[in-house]
């Protein structure tokens, strides 16, 4: 029996449950029951993994879902299907397979890019939508050179030689300088650096060059939560702000002492606006 079949055969198993849908291989985490869903939809270069505080408050009381988008995590490698549409559609055939609709839906940066289309295109699969340091706009220009430039290192070196430039983009200076945090500061990173290089490059490439959404604000009729870090640089404030003047209704929280990373960084404000959220579904 071949060595590297043997392992392939052993990571499959160790990465279940997983599912095929919309063409890629879909990795995701349920905590199960028949309580009303929350899924959790993450950001670029991470995984359903940076809602561990929150599955953790919520699970008692509700069914909590998160997933790996396509090429991230653990789930697989596409050749293609790396714009915000394709995404969303994978997100709502998870929703589909699941028979969690309508969920309560939680989207960090690329997934807020989701769960904005969600609402707007898919309006019966989501009861709530909390967004977290995203953005209805394309990427700025201003950015993009530089992110190229970190996604051809990554694809072509190693996710190791750009880790220095991107945790600082990833979370903000209170997180990174706290020397209570050193052991999570240092599991994200290793998380970072071990995602599959030609899965990172095709996602970076879809998010920078993901079209806006902000024609869609107007159709999103459910209670929406709005968080975002006073330290994101990634997705600064008045991104956030464009969206609560959007949405009719909508929250918005600014999270002090937080990057990027708002789950990660500030459970507790993340938790306490979910929460708020979804008890405005009534």
């Amino acid at each position: 029996m071949p060595l590297d079949w043997l392992l392939t055969t052993l990571q499959k198993a160790l990465r279940m449950p997983q599912v095929h849908l919309n063409g890629a291989d879909i990795h995701y985490t349920d905590s199960g029951g028949d309580r009303p869903a929350i899924i959790f939809s993450h950001g670029l270069l991470m995984s359903g993994a940076m809602f561990d505080d929150q599955v953790a408050y919520f699970s008692d009381r509700y069914r909590c879902i998160t997933f790996d988008h396509r090429g991230q995590g653990h789930s697989g490698v596409t050749k293609d299907g790396y714009d915000m549409e394709t995404l969303a559609a994978d997100a709502a055939a998870l929703i589909t397979h699941l028979k969690v609709a309508p969920c309560h839906f939680v989207g960090l940066s690329m997934g807020g890019f989701i769960g904005m289309r969600l609402a707007a295109k898919y309006p019966a699969l989501i009861s709530t939508l909390t967004l977290l340091g995203t953005s209805a706009l394309p990427e700025p220009k201003e950015n993009i050179a530089k992110y190229r430039l970190l996604n051809l290192v990554g694809r072509w070196i190693g996710l190791w030689a750009v880790i220095g430039k991107v945790m600082p983009i990833m979370f903000g200076k209170t997180f990174l300088n706290d020397p209570k945090r050193t052991t999570l500061k240092q599991r994200w990173a290793n998380a970072i650096v071990g995602n599959h290089r030609i899965g990172i490059s095709r996602a970076v490439k879809g998010v920078i060059e993901r079209e806006g959404c902000a024609e869609l604000l107007d159709a999103i009729q459910i209670p929406v939560g709005i968080g975002v870090g006073d330290e994101d640089v990634a997705t600064k404030p008045p991104k956030s702000q464009a969206i609560h003047a959007a949405v009719a209704g909508s929250e918005l929280v600014l999270l002090k002492g937080a990057g990027h990373s708002a789950s990660v960084e500030a459970p507790t404000e993340v938790n306490a606006l979910i929460e708020r959220t979804i008890a405005r579904s009534g």
